[in-house]
């Protein structure tokens, strides 16, 4: 009975879990799961007004932009933007597996390229953004008319901005904590303290930033 006694209180008194998983990670698939309910609260609302109003935009007529090309190029930019997007996650992946091989300069060369693709991806919305808003689409405003061409109402703008505009401030933050990331290896943080699980949770945090653009995009750009 001692040694029952003694098996069942030693996960809780060593602060491990009953899965052997590291607790930050444990804690990160919290905030993640926690965050999909977010994205999946606003999506879900999308979904219900989209398939409730008779008449909404042709995303082919809408995202037909390309820049330095003009319009007539449907949907041609986002799939620009989604590829850049999973680009960044497998350097991602790359940066994890290279922390996990002890192999400080590959981390940094992956992390950087990840980086890059985060801000490639940002500085893409914004271009986004911009033309859309030149052309008089903001919260409260939608140029755009239905598929039948009657009058639209702005709750497909108003959805689009305050999506996107989410997932970018996420992709923002994951930006920043590569970056902080990156310098914590420079400075051989990693090293001394003989692993680099902090590349991992920041990983899973890049991945779920990635994932959860698949059903912006599905949602948005081609439905």
């Amino acid at each position: 009975m001692a040694t029952t006694a003694t098996t069942k209180t030693k996960w809780w008194a060593g602060g491990r879990s009953p899965f052997n998983v590291e607790y930050g990670k444990v804690m990160m698939w919290y905030f993640l799961m926690s965050d999909a309910f977010t994205f999946g609260a606003f999506l879900i609302a999308y979904g219900t007004t989209r398939f409730a109003t008779n008449g909404w935009p042709d995303p082919n007529q809408v995202f037909n932009s390309f820049p330095g090309l003009g319009s007539g190029f449907p949907l041609l930019f986002v799939s620009l933007m989604t590829f850049i997007l999973i680009v960044s996650s497998v350097t991602m992946v790359l940066a994890v597996k290279a922390g996990q091989e002890m192999k400080k300069n590959e981390v940094v060369k992956y992390l950087i390229w990840t980086i890059i693709g985060g801000i490639c991806f940002l500085s893409c919305q914004a271009w986004e953004w911009a033309h859309l808003h030149h052309e008089g689409a903001w919260w409260g405003s939608n140029p755009f008319p239905n598929h039948d061409g009657t009058l639209s109402s702005t709750n497909f703008t108003n959805f689009f901005f305050t999506i996107t505009g989410f997932h970018g401030f996420h992709v923002l933050s994951g930006v920043v904590i590569n970056i902080v990331m990156l310098i914590m290896t420079l400075n051989d943080t990693f090293e001394k303290r003989g692993h680099y699980l902090m590349i991992e949770k920041a990983g899973l945090y890049w991945h779920f930033v990635d994932l959860v653009w698949v059903f912006v995009f599905t949602c948005f750009y081609l439905i």
